[in-house]
């Protein structure tokens, strides 16, 4: 994990040679040894500097929390013209428009638990009194792999997700081949079949009894 989050660091200095300009290299760099080994944080920066939203010279001011849910974050990077939003996880990044534009898919709205285009409308109108996205801390309240907090459902295909029909790592166990009657699920409809019977079930909540001993001793390798 330290190899990737190096070459990640390394790639963000070296785009920022072509994206901020010399009066602000230090203060870009600031930012980035804050996030220095937190995997969003530097998807999200890196995200930002090698695809830069309005293709000029720009850095990153800020980093707000504007939502998360199953591990999944809606992060908001200001700079000083225009913020930003982005989805990131631990499976990547996802680019979802500027704070001018206000909007957010109707699917995106809904995972996260806004009521209304507006409700979402009147956070954008506030991103100025979001929360500091800070550093995230992997503590035993949090899933290694897929970020889920105590209480909360992993986002799917996380591997320390647990099977709610045989107890065993669900993406390890034969059941979803079995409930779905498939040797290889191999397209995302039958992913999508295999979801909602996981739901239909009771998919089993992230717990710190979940947490991979390992996890304690250093950092998690559950990663690609």
């Amino acid at each position: 994990m330290f190899e990737d989050l190096d070459e990640k660091r390394r790639e963000i200095l070296a785009a920022m040679d072509y994206a901020v300009a010399e009066a602000d290299r230090a203060a870009a760099e600031d930012l980035l040894e804050i996030y220095r080994e937190d995997r969003l944080g530097l998807t999200l920066l890196h995200a930002f500097y090698t695809c830069l939203p309005e293709a000029r010279e720009a850095w990153v001011r800020e980093i707000r929390l504007v939502n998360r849910h199953r591990g999944i974050f809606l992060l908001l990077a200001e700079t000083a013209v225009e913020s930003y939003f982005y989805l990131v996880s631990s499976e990547g990044v996802e680019f979802q428009g500027s704070l001018h534009d206000r909007y957010l898919a109707a699917e995106l709205l809904d995972f996260f638990g806004y009521e209304s285009e507006e409700a979402f409308v009147q956070v954008c109108a506030g991103a100025a009194d979001l929360p500091v996205y800070e550093p995230l801390r992997l503590d035993a309240d949090i899933c290694p792999a897929c970020h889920a907090v105590a209480g909360e459902v992993h986002e799917l295909g996380c591997p320390v997700e647990i099977c709610p029909w045989c107890g065993g790592q669900l993406i390890h166990c034969d059941c979803r081949f079995e409930r779905l009657g498939l040797d290889a699920i191999t397209s995302e409809e039958e992913l999508l079949q295999f979801e909602a019977m996981l739901e239909e079930q009771g998919r089993i909540p992230y717990s710190r009894e979940q947490r991979p001993a390992f996890a304690d001793d250093g950092p998690p390798v559950l990663f690609d």
